[in-house]
């Protein structure tokens, strides 16, 4: 069964989160009113409403650093993630935690990156060399 996941949050400022989604993340708009806007983010749908963001605080233990929960998440093949990590760095996005490989050579290897939007919304982007070894243990 394949699905699409749908996330609806808020966001303080739409012209704000569609230069962020749109331009800097290279996410493709839908549809939109005055108070929200749809975004295909990576084939999944999230839908950004006018509002005060979800609180968050810095209590998911990653390696040895605190990100913020909860938190929106994405998981990429590597090349997708070393691209879009590119991007964020080229538009000098201020990262929570910058772009880094964890479990290195063990099952579950990964490459991970935390940053927010322009309202605080945290964003996890996960790569992993193949998507079959994303459960492994």
């Amino acid at each position: 069964m394949r699905s699409i996941f749908h996330l609806a949050f808020h966001v303080r400022d739409l012209d704000q989160a569609r230069a962020f989604y749109g331009g800097v993340l290279g996410c493709r708009e839908g549809r939109s009113t005055a108070t929200w806007v749809d975004f295909d983010f990576f084939g999944h749908q999230i839908s950004l409403h006018l509002g005060e963001p979800f609180a968050t605080s810095r209590t998911g233990q990653v390696g040895e650093h605190l990100v913020p929960m909860p938190h929106l998440g994405l998981i990429l093949a590597l090349p997708d993630w070393q691209a879009l990590a590119a991007r964020l760095e080229a538009a000098g996005c201020e990262f929570v935690l910058k772009p880094q490989v964890r479990f290195a050579g063990q099952p579950g290897e990964q490459w991970t990156m935390f940053f927010v939007d322009p309202s605080g919304n945290p964003i996890e982007i996960k790569g992993f060399a193949s998507l079959e070894s994303v459960y492994a243990h």
